[in-house]
Formats: structure tokens, sequence, C-alpha cells
């Protein structure tokens, strides 16, 4: 979520729910998955997008996404080696004094692994850890 004063209203209304079409007319971010080798974006019947608007002008914007990112392996205890997979994300083309990404419920709360989606063949997800980190780049 984010606050946009601009889109600040009065009215009976207490959330907007808009559509998929309404999203391209609002400022949303540039979030890219810094370690993502390819990303897609849910469409099937229509674009899987939630966009609402509170009444203090607080938005809330999510969408469905199936990332595959790049996990480093460091293989040294075959097969008995435990590995981190981070999904690294960030803003594409906004410096850090213009865009920062907060977790709203915490570290701890903000992201939530559902117990039937930690399983895959082969692995268990063990836990998960949540943590920031500031990258220096050409543009700041």
């Amino acid at each position: 979520t984010w606050v946009d004063k601009r889109l600040k209203y009065d009215g009976p209304i207490e959330i907007l729910r808009l559509n998929n079409l309404m999203v391209s007319k609002v400022w949303t971010p540039d979030t890219f998955f810094r370690n993502g080798k390819k990303s897609v974006a849910h469409n099937m019947t229509a674009p899987n997008k939630l966009f609402r608007i509170m009444r203090n002008g607080t938005i809330l914007y999510t969408m469905r996404l199936t990332i595959s990112a790049e996990c480093p392996m460091r293989l040294v205890d075959f097969p008995m080696d435990g590995h981190a997979c981070p999904l690294k994300f960030g803003s594409y083309a906004y410096p850090k004094s213009e865009m920062i990404y907060t977790w709203t419920k915490g570290p701890e709360k903000s992201v939530e692994v559902p117990e039937e989606s930690s399983s895959l063949v082969q692995y268990d997800l063990l836990g998960h850890t949540v943590s920031s980190e500031t990258i220096k780049s050409i543009t700041g």
C-alpha cells in the first residue's frame, strides 16, 4: 500500500474498488525482481489484479505473479545441502530518496507461506526470513 493524497475523497463509499482499466490512470510503483530470470503476470480471463482506494488516499494494489528466480547453489555436502533462495525486489527507476519499500505488518507477518504451498516433490520449505537491503546503483 501507499498513500496518494490527491486521491483522498469524502462520501458514503468507504473503499473504491476499481477495475483493471483504471490501474493505468493512477501512479503505481515500478517494482521489479532483481534476481528474476522470468516473471509472468497472470491474465487468464482477466488480469489478476486488485486495486482499491480508501477515503484517506491509501491505495492497495496487488497482482498475481509467478517468478522464476536465480538461486545460486553451493553443493558442498550433496545431497544433504541446504539452500537459500532470496527473492530480491526494488524500484527500477526511482532512487531511495524518492521511494522506499517497507514491511507494513513488520518483517515477521508481512510474508505468509501457507502450509500447502511449502513443499515441492524434492524439497521442503523449512522456514523463511524477511530482511531489507539498500543497493547503490549508477542512477541512485
